[in-house]
């Protein structure tokens, strides 16, 4: 028995996005499974985050942050945009 319930037809996005080994399992369930799921997911973010800042210090820190600036800007022109 499953915990979600896929539609019947996935498309090509959706597919290669859950079939990636490690996340692909996690955004299968944040996308399909129950609402707390979200933030479960978002717990685990940034405990990692944390988890790299007390091994790695300063870069662990500004590292993730500074990869996040394209994701941001996308969503900044996606909201201009309308």
């Amino acid at each position: 028995m499953s915990a979600y319930a896929l539609p019947a037809q996935l498309t090509l996005w959706q597919r290669i996005l859950f079939a990636v080994p490690l996340l692909g399992r996690m955004i299968k369930e944040v996308a399909y499974g129950p609402a707390e799921n979200l933030y479960y997911a978002i717990a685990t973010f940034v405990s990692l985050w944390g988890c790299s800042i007390m091994l790695f210090g300063i870069p662990g820190l500004y590292l993730p942050a500074l990869a996040m600036v394209p994701v941001m800007f996308t969503l900044l022109i996606t909201i201009t945009r309308g």
